[in-house]
């Protein structure tokens, strides 16, 4: 059976496929909810540097008998030309990236063929969907021989219709993993975080109705009196089905109607307790079809601005945050997916004082949301965006809009999430801003209900007068940026001297400020990479942060020491970034107190 959707662009004359691949079909909301198969655990694994799975000898494209998506064995058949076999390759763990798992691979870049044989039985009537949480950087997947389709951006979900594809018994899935940088990618060429390849998240087959529920939204009204929203059915009967959505614990119950394209809203009185980090309130959600029904836990909220203030359900909240890679805790320090990363890495944060977390630079995995939803954690959440962008391509800016997209798409009814954030630290010019004005119209037309933003930069009118000039200003809803006065801009007087003014009247929020040592590393105060001089420079900086006229929050940078390949400085960095106020093991620097200390006094 051919996708409904598929067969409606068919017959208007339209394409799921971009050059040669298939698009991934729409997200799938809250696979936690679903029934699934779970394809993670060990994989088999080919490195393939030059891609001679995929293309000859002159970079033309193999058909797919002749790529490594056939899955053909040499030591069945020694009779033919066959120069790779998956039943002999090594193996890679998933999910998990390829550098951490095997030293010659510590800083490779390239493709790696990742395979995955299971056993399955497909019922007549259900729909299946192969997901992938993420995989970085390119992703292009087979299934029994055939080439599905391909999704670029290294950190959000994707799924692809397999119904008919899937064989009782054994199949073969394969996956063409390819994290090279390229200068149109987002990010691009140059960025201060490891590159980290391989199919990060988790793997899963759903298993679904004809007709389900593909996507929703459930959220408080603009005026906290109603609780509203809308369901997306797919499928050959979405059109005209009945919905609805009921939330015990409230006596809440609509009932609704898809309308032709398949979706249903809705709105109905209701005054739930709001979610605040105080109270992180969640209730059970359950949404239900003639076909189909999936559980969630909703809690409601209101975030908006006044002036300089950030209001929380109306109420004036300062933000005491931190910034967070994601990357785990331990010696390896590989990329972080599962819940105990997120418990390891938000339950750090909490010890911190922190009520907010802000997820650089790129969206992290849904555990990390779904927990700080339940820890009563603010996120600020963020597409990687960064530094130099080729504003001026088309196809850039549609990565980076599909990427947004697919940010929001997952994460709309996380109470946790109080800020949209569209880049950070990029380079003024009139190409740059309308690229991230039309971002944020992306989010806002996504989701009106949260804040949107970006890390700016500062300027200095004198050389102890801060301020930001930046046109971008306009459209956000506060002014983030990032500052290292007391790092690369002077040393720690500086900070002492430094005077705060700002053209806008919007909330101030610091996006990054600190610096760096290594733990256990000490000195005089005035000798850098000391825990002498990070000290004096968070003491001189919190000093400083009382004095900025509006501040309504910020996330120093950052929780922990995480791997960079701009960080050569050796028995010092080690290839890690260490402004961290945790080491990549998970110790406590001295400054992590100071800062703990002046979260607590607030």
């Amino acid at each position: 059976m051919r996708s409904h959707l598929t067969l409606l662009l068919m017959l208007l004359g339209l394409s799921l496929r971009a050059g040669d691949f298939q698009t991934p079909y729409p997200m799938i909301a809250n696979v936690q909810s679903r029934t699934t198969t779970d394809l993670c655990g060990t994989w088999d694994a080919i490195v393939d540097q030059y891609d001679n799975g995929f293309y000859n000898y002159r970079m033309k494209r193999n058909p797919d008998g002749n790529t490594f998506f056939a899955d053909r064995h040499y030591y069945d058949d020694r009779t033919q030309l066959i120069e790779y076999d998956f039943n002999c390759s090594d193996k890679l763990r998933v999910p998990g990236d390829w550098n951490t798992q095997r030293e010659k691979l510590y800083y490779y870049e390239g493709s790696i063929w990742y395979r995955k044989l299971f056993d399955f039985d497909p019922a007549p009537g259900r729909r299946y969907f192969v997901r992938f949480g993420a995989v970085n950087y390119e992703g292009i997947v087979g299934l029994n021989g055939s080439v599905i389709g391909r999704h670029i951006g290294g950190f959000t979900p994707f799924n692809f219709e397999v119904t008919d594809m899937l064989v009782k018994g054994e199949n073969s899935l394969i996956v063409k993993v390819n994290n090279n940088r390229h200068v149109d990618a987002v990010p691009t060429i140059n960025c201060d975080w490891w590159n980290y390849g391989g199919i990060t998240r988790e793997v899963e087959i759903l298993d679904l109705p004809e007709t389900f529920i593909r996507d929703y939204c459930v959220r408080l009204s603009d005026d906290g009196r109603s609780i509203e929203g809308w369901v997306q059915l797919d499928g050959s009967a979405a059109a005209g089905s009945k919905v609805s959505v009921s939330i015990p614990e409230l006596s809440f119950k609509a009932g609704v109607t898809a309308g032709s394209d398949g979706k249903a809203h809705f709105s109905l009185k209701a005054r739930p307790e709001r979610w605040c980090p105080e109270n992180p309130k969640l209730y059970d959600v359950r949404i239900e079809s003639a076909q189909d029904s999936v559980s969630d836990r909703i809690g409601f909220k209101t975030i908006s601005t006044s002036g300089t203030k950030i209001l929380l359900n109306g109420k004036e909240i300062f933000c005491k945050g931190i910034s967070i890679h994601e990357e785990q805790f331990g010696t390896l320090s590989g990329r972080a997916w599962s819940l105990e990363h997120a418990r390891e890495l938000l339950g750090a944060a909490k010890e911190l004082g922190c009520n907010f977390v802000r997820l650089a630079h790129y969206p992290h995995n849904e555990n990390m949301t779904r927990l700080a939803d339940e820890m009563g954690i603010m996120v600020w959440s963020e597409v990687p965006v960064y530094w130099t962008i080729s504003w001026t391509n088309p196809d850039t800016y549609a990565n980076a809009r599909n990427q947004v997209e697919e940010m929001v798409t997952r994460d709309r009814n996380r109470a946790s999430i109080v800020v949209w954030s569209v880049a950070n630290e990029t380079p003024r010019s009139p190409q740059r801003l309308d690229f991230l004005r039309r971002l944020i119209d992306t989010v806002r037309g996504l989701d009106p209900t949260r804040l949107v933003s970006a890390a700016m930069e500062i300027d200095q009118k004198a050389p102890d007068q801060i301020t930001v000039n930046d046109d971008l200003a306009a459209y956000t809803d506060i002014l983030s940026f990032n500052e290292y006065i007391g790092w690369y801009d002077g040393n720690v007087d500086k900070c002492r001297r430094c005077r705060w003014s700002f053209p806008v009247e919007k909330p101030v929020f610091i996006s990054e400020l600190g610096g760096g040592c290594k733990y256990g590393m000490h000195g005089r105060p005035d000798e850098r990479f000391t825990e002498e001089y990070m000290v004096e420079l968070y003491k001189a900086q919190t000093e400083m942060l009382e004095r900025i006229p509006g501040l309504a929050g910020t996330t120093p940078w950052i929780l922990k020491d995480f791997r960079s390949p701009r960080r050569q400085l050796m028995g010092v960095q080690d290839d890690f970034n260490r402004k961290g106020l945790l080491s990549e093991k998970g110790e406590k620097k001295d400054a992590f107190y100071v800062l703990r200390d002046w979260y607590n006094s607030k």
